[in-house]
């Protein structure tokens, strides 16, 4: 008889019965289920009837949001909004014009077609060598940097901004890493590390401008042209201290407990930013299966928690509903708060 089903079943238990440590900062932090596209799932009982849950954080793409230019279709976004209301939850948004594969471009047709745009995406790459002679597409980039490109996705944060601020609960846009190389071989027209880091600024004050009622987080987590601690140009550093000096908040996919690369880039800048802006870090896909480095093991979803109330300070946790994490986890850990 394999034992595997046997280690399994006591690792669940594990997730769900391994205590709650000191969390000084769980009476601020608010819980939202990160359903990312699969949007139906609002309507799952557990979700409904956890009452430590405060909402859903859903995804919604440029394409989607506006089919045809200066055309807009808010019908999906506003029913979705209308019976997490009637549920007494809130919604909180991921507006999406990034990804990470190639069969998926998240900006509107015409943004690709018309001409004043420059194609409008360009591919990131994953590299297999220092040189960079080896890499594969990863997905495709909404051209941030390009102003003509930016002006159509600052008016659609313009319109979303009159239709819903006050009503949900915040938006946040996508994460600021994108994966050009760093010896400028693969690097799009018009892009450099500097007009980058630039754009991404002024995506955060037009969220700002567009919704001053609603929370709005940047996620920011890596900067094209640096890695810390090897490779500092600033960029991390200044954009954090641009989302302090108007009031964004700042966040980012991906809550592992010490791992490294995060604790030597995004993490330090926003523990440094818990309580003057909002913080709120994303647990995606993998992450419940992430090894502590400090531990040697797996983490638990109270160990998540704990790292992210008491190390980071963060304002709010979006998980991710990966099983059996998600419903074993995350859920009965919930209710247990």
């Amino acid at each position: 008889m394999t034992t595997a089903p046997i280690i399994k079943k006591l690792f669940i238990c594990a997730l769900v019965l391994a205590p709650i440590t000191s969390l000084n900062a769980q009476d601020k932090i608010r819980n939202f289920i990160f359903f990312n596209r699969e949007r139906e799932r609002i309507q799952d009982s557990l979700f409904l009837t956890t009452k430590n849950i405060v909402g859903a954080q859903l995804k919604y793409t440029w394409r989607e949001l506006e089919p045809e230019k200066d055309k807009y279709d808010f019908v999906a976004f506003r029913r979705d909004l209308e019976y997490l209301n009637r549920h007494g939850k809130k919604l909180f948004v991921q507006l999406q014009e990034v990804s990470f594969d190639t069969t998926i471009i998240n900006v509107p047709d015409y943004i690709l077609k018309d001409s004043q745009y420059h194609g409008g995406v360009n591919l990131q790459y994953e590299f297999a060598n220092d040189e960079e002679s080896i890499f594969t597409p990863a997905g495709w980039v909404a051209r941030r940097w390009d102003p003509a490109v930016a002006e159509r996705f600052h008016k659609l944060l313009r319109q979303l901004g009159k239709e819903f601020d006050g009503e949900i609960e915040g938006i946040n846009l996508p994460e600021t890493s994108v994966t050009f190389g760093e010896k400028g071989n693969l690097h799009p027209p018009g892009f450099t590390f500097e007009s980058y880091q630039n754009a991404i600024m002024a995506n955060m004050k037009a969220l700002k401008e567009a919704f001053p009622k609603a929370v709005t987080i940047q996620y920011v987590n890596f900067m094209p042209g640096e890695f810390l601690p090897w490779t500092d140009r600033s960029y991390l550093r200044e954009i954090f201290a641009y989302a302090k000096k108007i009031g964004v908040g700042v966040g980012g996919p991906d809550l592992l407990v010490y791992k490294k690369s995060q604790m030597n880039n995004s993490y330090g800048f926003i523990k440094e930013c818990s309580g003057i802006v909002t913080t709120g870090i994303a647990v995606q896909y993998g992450n419940y299966e992430h090894v502590n480095p400090k531990t040697g093991k797996q983490v638990t979803v109270p160990e998540i928690y704990d790292f992210a109330t008491n190390y980071l300070g963060l304002s709010y946790i979006f998980w991710c509903t990966q099983e059996p994490y998600y419903s074993k986890g995350v859920i009965d850990f919930l209710k247990r708060l």
